[in-house]
């Protein structure tokens, strides 16, 4: 049986980020530790305390949050639970404004992205935010002018590395003339593919790609059967397999699968210790397409 302990995240693989901060593969999303709708705080504010303060002790070491999580209250959370992150990266993303739950609003204003760092750098307690990323690039405003204040923050120091989140090939092209690139956070997982050649650029160049939903493999009958199978080859969950498939798809793959409970975070971060064969990788990624 694989031993939930302080080695298990690192049995995923590691990468580092802008060549720079090495972190184990599979990490951490902390979007469901807020209340219903990604608005507020959590109904279970123990567990998801809990749930945060067992991630390092799984050998979890990349967190990745957002300013519009609560909004805030993931950042808080996370400071309350880390500080002061010893060997973590605590990554966080601007640029969403919040309406009410389940609503989300583009604010790419540069003084709007500028605001959303500092006010992160001071909920998570922090000098330097060692990656930010652009969470939507706010199609009300001119790219330029975002991109502009992101080396803004870079310039001054604000954050060490900046990333980007639910782009095309052009638009990470058109950043990374602006400020170095480090990571993409996209849309992916075994049913969803529709960024396949963001994650080809992504690794040609050695940015992170970030797949967010990556469980989802749920509405294809075909080939939810076929990770059902394989999970029952491999005495699995299902989650597992799917997240053991994005670990095998690419080296630059940083899987983030989130959760407000510790037991769904012991059984995520179980699919680090999942080898799956080249024959079973092969039926799903044909499955999943």
């Amino acid at each position: 049986m694989t031993s939930l302990d302080s080695t298990l995240a690192a049995r995923s693989g590691r990468f580092k980020i802008a060549e720079t901060i090495e972190v184990n593969r599979l990490g951490f999303g902390a979007m469901r530790v807020t209340g219903r709708g990604i608005w507020g705080p959590p109904k279970d504010r123990a567990e998801a305390l809990a749930t945060l303060k067992r991630v390092p002790e799984l050998g979890v070491n990349f967190v990745d949050t957002a300013w519009s999580y609560g909004p805030k209250i993931s950042e808080e959370l996370i400071r309350e639970a880390l500080h002061p992150y010893d060997g973590l990266l605590i990554a966080t993303k601007g640029g969403l404004t919040r309406g009410g739950p389940d609503d989300w609003r583009q604010d790419g204003r540069p003084e709007k992205l500028i605001s959303d760092a500092k006010d992160s750098l001071k909920r998570l307690g922090l000098e330097q935010i060692a990656l930010w990323q652009l969470h939507r690039i706010d199609s009300k405003v001119p790219s330029d002018e975002q991109f502009g204040a992101v080396k803004q923050l870079l310039d001054a120091g604000l954050i060490a590395h900046a990333g980007l989140s639910e782009v095309s090939v052009a638009q990470i092209e058109a950043a990374r003339k602006v400020f170095p690139v480090a990571t993409v956070q996209n849309i992916y997982n075994v049913g969803n593919r529709q960024n396949e050649d963001v994650l080809n650029y992504c690794e040609a160049h050695q940015i992170g790609f970030i797949p967010w939903y990556p469980l989802a493999a749920g509405g294809l009958t075909r080939l939810w059967s076929m990770v059902a199978a394989v999970a029952r080859a491999k005495g699995a969950a299902r989650g597992q397999i799917a997240l053991a498939w994005l670990l095998k798809r690419s080296p630059v793959m940083l899987p983030i699968p989130g959760t407000g409970k510790v037991k769904h975070l012991e059984e995520n971060t179980l699919a680090a210790a999942i080898e799956l064969t080249d024959a079973e990788f092969d039926a799903l990624d044909k499955a999943g397409r």
